[in-house]
């Protein structure tokens, strides 16, 4: 059974950083493609970064380009999203996908996990 499981999220100040952490586990996850999206309240779920787990490609979107950064730790079969200078406009839930390649379509993943809430405080 596939499961990703996100965990690092709060409540930070305007200015601030976090790194939220999906740990996968129930497959190998080499061959996929990692990524991260947020639904903020009111509004529908944006895609925010992904990343080949086997190296090469990654795409992050233009409101998170040069603050947010995804990783992995193939021991661990987890993937990270550094954020670093967290605006208010961040506050989202934040969750994790893997699917087939990387895509900034919700869709085009198979597997989620359940989301950690980020708060921003201004």
């Amino acid at each position: 059974q596939v499961q990703l499981v996100e965990s690092g999220g709060g409540l930070v100040q305007a200015g601030g950083s976090l790194r939220l952490s999906c740990a996968a586990s129930g497959r190998t996850f080499s061959n996929y493609a990692m990524g991260w999206f947020r639904r903020a309240p009111g509004k529908e779920r944006e895609f925010v970064c992904a990343f080949n787990w086997s190296g090469g490609s990654t795409r992050y979107a233009d409101s998170v380009k040069g603050r947010f950064t995804i990783s992995r730790d193939n021991a661990k079969n987890t993937v990270y999203l550094q954020m670093v200078s967290l605006k208010p406009e961040d506050t989202a839930v934040y969750y994790c996908a893997a699917g087939p390649r990387i895509s900034i379509m919700g869709r085009s993943y198979d597997y989620w996990g359940q989301g950690t809430q980020v708060t921003v405080s201004s």
